[in-house]
């Protein structure tokens, strides 16, 4: 089907929501824009704004959007979720009845369930086993898109219609759509740089130097990598834009609502007061939590993950956790050239 022709709903009210209906609105295609507060979907019809994610950027007036899920979702061919994780199979359960076998489903939220230590696919999977499944992610900052800043991300499925349609539909003069067929790894990537972009701004705040900066953006990489491989992802989708791509723009961007999280840590605030002056979700301090768990689990070695768990939630003093973390036993620096047995 010609992308134009087309009808999309996209499940969100929130900034990367907004800006990804925007994106195929100035297209000409035919999207719906589900959220929950019924004035904030009058807002975007009759001023073509989202004051409360994104104030100061106008959007199409071709973007519609509402708060009945059930309008929304009616005849659409592609239905992206940008919810967070924490209320995503809600909403995936609220659609549900309105669905239909075949329809290609979309995630762009990038979380875990703690519960059940899911990823979003695996919530759609769980939830509509009769819909055609995809990831959405990369370095993909809501405002730099809204702004039309030059952007590209990756579609990730294994089924090459959904992949195909997804970058018909998003493609634009200023953001590019790749593929990748590893579902499991660019949505971990997604996932875990969250956890590392709150350390970048701790070090940030507290004034680290470049050569901090660079130790700490690599070494994220190789635990990331390291983690995601172990649940079965291709460590080389960590050297593409849903991997390092990512952990960059979110380690080292003031606009990273997770980099503004740590950011708030380093300055002498506390979690609650972080989250709070954020007034957005940071899925990165959910995530630590949940990682944690599960590499303690899996005896996973990730090191900066247990440094900033009990920073973040025991209240320990960050330059003793940074020593306790220099004093490990030292260890290979790629682990798929030097397995770090073998060092």
């Amino acid at each position: 089907m010609n992308a134009v022709q087309q009808k999309v709903a996209v499940l969100g009210g929130g900034s990367f929501g907004t800006v990804i209906a925007n994106i195929m609105a100035e297209k000409g295609i035919k999207v719906s824009q589900w959220m929950r507060d019924s004035s904030r979907a009058e807002e975007i019809n009759q001023q073509h704004m989202n004051t409360r994610y994104l104030p100061d950027y106008p959007l199409s007036e071709d973007l519609w959007a509402t708060s009945d899920i059930e309008l929304a979702l009616k005849e659409a061919t592609l239905i992206f979720v940008s919810i967070p994780s924490q209320s995503f199979r809600s909403v995936v359960q609220l659609a549900k009845p309105f669905l239909k076998a075949g329809q290609m489903v979309i995630s762009t939220t990038k979380g875990i369930e703690g519960e059940t230590f899911s990823l979003m696919s695996e919530i759609l999977k769980d939830e509509l086993p009769a819909a055609k499944v995809g990831v959405l992610s990369g370095p993909n900052l809501a405002k730099e898109v809204a702004k039309h800043q030059l952007t590209a991300t990756v579609i990730s499925s294994d089924d090459e219609a959904l992949r195909t349609d997804v970058q018909a539909a998003l493609h634009q003069s200023y953001f590019r759509v790749y593929a990748s067929s590893d579902m499991y790894g660019v949505e971990l990537g997604g996932t875990l740089k969250n956890i590392y972009a709150i350390a970048a701004g701790l070090s940030a705040a507290l004034g680290m130097g470049e050569n901090t900066k660079s130790m700490l953006l690599t070494r994220s990489l190789a635990e990331m990598s390291r983690f995601a491989v172990s649940m079965g992802a291709n460590p080389m989708t960590f050297l593409g834009l849903a991997g390092v791509g990512d952990l960059i723009v979110t380690c080292m961007s003031p606009l990273s609502r997770n980099y503004r999280v740590g950011y708030a840590l380093g300055s002498g605030e506390n979690l609650e007061e972080a989250v709070e002056s954020l007034g957005e979700v940071a899925e990165g301090v959910n995530t630590i939590r949940i990682i944690k768990a599960k590499a303690d689990e899996l005896e996973i070695y990730m090191p900066l993950v247990s440094g900033l768990y009990e920073v973040v939630f025991n209240g320990a003093h960050v330059q003793e956790v940074v020593k306790a973390l220099m004093m490990n036993e030292q260890s290979s620096d790629v682990e798929f050239v030097l397995p770090r047995e073998a060092n």
